[in-house]
């Protein structure tokens, strides 16, 4: 099974793909889809589309897992946040992917063993657990931490 974990964003979203093969674990690939901050709101979600689809394209993964999202104390950035969440949603969806959602202490309790954990406990996991993984950027490793807590989380 190959799973699609999306870290949602409007600037930089991260994207990793693993490969589940009972309970062992494969990097297959990571990224980060960034968009231009001078650009409109509408054309931001376009690339987003775009790109997320590219992926799906070419990787054809099985099922994809986004990561909830927070609240801001900021609520245009919340705002914002949910509508980039949206079109990762609606772009695995579209594709036929079933898509699982999980909140960011779930995901970090997946990896880590506590909700709690700091970003750099979470990295260093990855590095564990998929061994020689070179990480695009922080948003990618989010990425590949929501793939790796569907594929400990899901049956099958």
């Amino acid at each position: 099974m190959l799973i699609l974990g999306i870290d949602p964003s409007l600037s930089c979203t991260g994207w990793g793909i693993v490969s589940k093969v009972g309970n062992r674990l494969t990097h297959i690939a990571n990224g980060q889809v960034k968009t231009d901050p001078r650009a409109s709101l509408p054309e931001r979600l376009v690339t987003l589309d775009q790109e997320l689809a590219d992926v799906i394209l070419a990787h054809r993964p099985d099922a994809a897992a986004v990561e909830e999202v927070f609240v801001n104390k900021n609520p245009q950035s919340t705002l914002k946040l949910g509508q980039a969440r949206g079109v990762c949603l609606l772009v695995a969806a579209r594709a036929g992917l079933p898509v699982a959602e999980y909140a960011t202490r779930l995901v970090k309790k997946a990896i880590v063993g506590t909700g709690g954990a700091e970003k750099a406990q979470v990295q260093a996991m990855l590095g564990v657990l998929l061994p020689g993984v070179k990480l695009a950027g922080a948003d990618a490793a989010d990425a590949l931490a929501v793939a790796i807590a569907h594929a400990h989380l899901v049956r099958g």
